[in-house]
C-alpha cells in the first residue's frame, strides 16, 4: 500500500467575512513553490501559481478590514490564465506578505531568475517585444510597423 504524500504548507488561511470570520468556501495555501486557491464546497476550483513568476504585489487595507485584523493583498504574475490574484480579507496580511517574499525570493534564485527578468522577455506586461536580447527576439516588419521604438527602419 502507498501513502499519498502530504502536501507541506507554510501559510494557509481562508477568505474571510466582513466580521472577520472565516465563513467562506475560499481557502489560500502558500507552499515552498505555489500559491493554491482552492474554492468551492461540494465542486473544488484549484488555481495555482508559480511564485518565480510573481512581479508585483499590493497590499490593501480597507477600513472595515482593518477594524478585524485583515487586509487584501494583491499578486501580480506572468500567468496567462490569471495575470493577477486577489488574496481577500486574510489575517496578519502583512506576515502573509514577508512569508510570499521569502518563498518568491528562494524560487528566484532556484531558478535564477528575478523579476525584471520576466519583462524583459516579452517587453514588459503590454505583450510588446522586448530590445534587450536581440537574440531572443525576431524583429519583423510586422512587428516593427507596430512599435514606436527607435530599432526599426520605419517607413
Amino acid at each position: 500500500m502507498s501513502k499519498k504524500k502530504e502536501i507541506d504548507y507554510i501559510w494557509q488561511d481562508r477568505k474571510r467575512t466582513i466580521f472577520g470570520l472565516p465563513w467562506t468556501f475560499t481557502k489560500y495555501f502558500l507552499t515552498d513553490t505555489k500559491f493554491i486557491t482552492r474554492t468551492g464546497l461540494f465542486n473544488l476550483d484549484e488555481d495555482e501559481l508559480d511564485l518565480y513568476k510573481v512581479t508585483d504585489k499590493k497590499l490593501k487595507l480597507p477600513f472595515w478590514q482593518r477594524l478585524v485584523g485583515c487586509g487584501t493583498v494583491i499578486i501580480y504574475v506572468r500567468d496567462t490564465d490569471t495575470p493577477e490574484k486577489e488574496v481577500h480579507c486574510i489575517k496578519n496580511p502583512r506576515d502573509f506578505l514577508a512569508k510570499l517574499d521569502k518563498q518568491i525570493n528562494a524560487e528566484r534564485d532556484r531558478y535564477n531568475t528575478r523579476g525584471r527578468d520576466l519583462y524583459a522577455i516579452t517587453g514588459g506586461m503590454g505583450g510588446g517585444h522586448a530590445h534587450h536580447n536581440d537574440d531572443m527576439i525576431d524583429h519583423s516588419q510586422a512587428d516593427a510597423a507596430d512599435c514606436d521604438c527607435d530599432c526599426h527602419d520605419h517607413e
